[in-house]
C-alpha cells in the first residue's frame, strides 16, 4: 500500500520513514515539509542516504492525495484537523499523530486547546490509538487519533485496573512523568536546547498539561470520573517517558499484576517486568515496560515507553497493522 507522510521532517516523521523503509505492506510514495520542500530527505537526514533520497514537496493536499492510500499527519495540533478532514473525506486512510481527534468531547477540546474545532463531526468517527486497548475499534475505521505519548505511559497500566475496580474510588491517582527532550519537537525553544536542558531536570504544565485531559478521558471510559493529578516533567535524555504512578488499592500486587496481564494476554508490545523498568530498555522500541510494586494500602506502577515510536510513530503504525489484518509487529521490531 502506498503510503505518504505529511510533515514528515519532525522527530516523528523521519521515524516513520524508518519504519516504513522496512515495512513490507507499505511503500514510501509522498512526503511533505513546507520548510524544506524541493530538497531530498536524506539532505536533512544524512543518516537516511540510500535510504530515502525522496524529494520533499509542499503541502498541496489536491495533489498529495492522488499519490497515497494512507497518511500519517505528523503535524502540529490544531493544524492536522483540515489536512485530516480534507484527506479523509478523499477515502483515504487517515493516521493523525496530533491531539485533534483525541478527545471526542468537542467543548474540552476548545476549552483545552484554545480554538474551535472545524472537523467536529469527524470526533465520533475517530478511533483513540491505543493498539492494545482499542484494538477492535481499529480493526474497522479509517481514521486514527493517535495517542499521546504520556498518556501511552499511563493509561495502558491503569486502563485495566480502573476497568476492573481494583482502584479505590476515593483514592488520589498521582502520575509523575518524565520524557526526553524530542517530546518538544524539533523545533527549538529556549527551555528545549542544550544549555538550558543538559544537567537539569524541572516540572511543567502544572495542573494545566493539556495531555491531563486526554488521559482523564480515556480513563473515564474504563471508570466515570476518574482525574489523574499528571505532572510532567523534562528529563535530559534524547528520547524515553518514565512514568510513576501512585493509588490506593485493597488489591494485593499478585491481582494487580494479573489483571494488568490478562488485559494484555498475547499482545507483544506489552511487557510485565519484575525489575524496575528503565529508558534506556525501551529507547528506539515499540515496547512498553511495566513493573507493579505494593506496600500496605499503597500501590506504585513504573512504567516506560519510546516517546517516539510507542508514544507516537510505532503505535501509529501498529495501529495501521491491525487496521490491515497483518501481523501487528510488521516494522517495528
Amino acid at each position: 500500500m502506498r503510503a505518504g507522510i505529511i510533515g514528515a521532517t519532525g522527530y516523528t516523521g523521519v521515524e516513520l520513514v524508518k519504519i516504513i523503509a522496512r515495512h513490507s505492506h507499505l511503500e514510501l510514495s509522498v512526503i511533505t515539509s513546507e520548510s524544506y520542500a524541493g530538497k531530498p530527505f536524506s539532505e536533512i537526514y544524512p543518516l537516511m542516504q540510500g535510504v530515502c533520497d525522496m524529494i520533499l514537496v509542499e503541502n498541496d493536499l489536491e495533489e498529495v492525495s492522488k499519490k497515497a492510500d494512507v497518511f500519517f499527519l505528523c503535524l502540529p495540533h490544531k493544524t492536522a484537523m483540515e489536512s485530516a478532514k480534507f484527506l479523509y473525506e478523499k477515502g483515504k486512510i487517515v493516521i493523525d499523530l496530533s491531539a485533534d481527534f483525541r478527545i471526542k468531547d468537542k467543548n474540552i477540546y476548545e476549552e483545552v486547546y484554545g480554538t474551535d474545532h472545524t472537523a467536529s463531526h469527524l470526533l465520533e468517527k475517530a478511533v483513540y490509538g491505543q493498539a492494545e486497548i482499542y484494538t477492535k475499534e481499529i480493526q474497522k475505521t479509517s481514521l486514527i487519533a493517535g495517542a499521546g505519548c504520556y498518556p501511552t505511559s499511563i493509561i495502558t497500566p491503569l486502563y485495566p485496573l480502573l476497568e476492573s475496580g481494583l482502584i479505590d474510588d476515593n483514592s488520589f491517582i498521582i502520575a509523575d512523568s518524565k520524557s526526553g527532550v524530542s517530546g518538544a519537537g524539533r523545533k527549538p525553544s529556549l527551555t528545549n536546547i542544550f544549555c538550558e536542558a543538559n544537567e537539569d531536570l524541572k516540572p511543567y504544565g502544572i495542573f494545566s498539561h493539556r495531555h491531563n485531559s486526554e488521559i482523564d478521558f480515556i480513563l473515564s471510559e474504563a471508570q466515570k470520573n476518574t482525574h489523574v493529578i499528571f505532572t510532567p516533567h523534562l528529563l535530559p535524555v534524547n528520547r524515553g517517558i518514565l512514568s510513576t504512578i501512585y493509588f490506593k488499592t485493597k488489591a494485593g500486587k499478585d491481582e494487580l499484576e494479573n489483571t494488568i496481564k490478562e488485559k494484555y494476554k498475547g499482545r507483544y508490545f506489552v511487557r510485565i517486568k519484575n525489575t524496575i523498568p528503565a529508558i534506556r530498555y525501551v529507547a528506539n522500541t515499540n515496547f512498553i515496560d511495566i513493573a507493579v510494586y505494593k506496600k500496605d494500602d499503597t500501590a506504585i506502577i513504573v512504567s516506560a515507553i519510546d516517546n517516539l515510536l510507542k508514544g507516537a510513530s510505532g503505535q501509529a503504525v501498529q495501529c495501521f497493522n491491525i487496521m490491515q489484518n497483518i501481523e501487528e509487529t510488521t516494522g517495528l521490531i
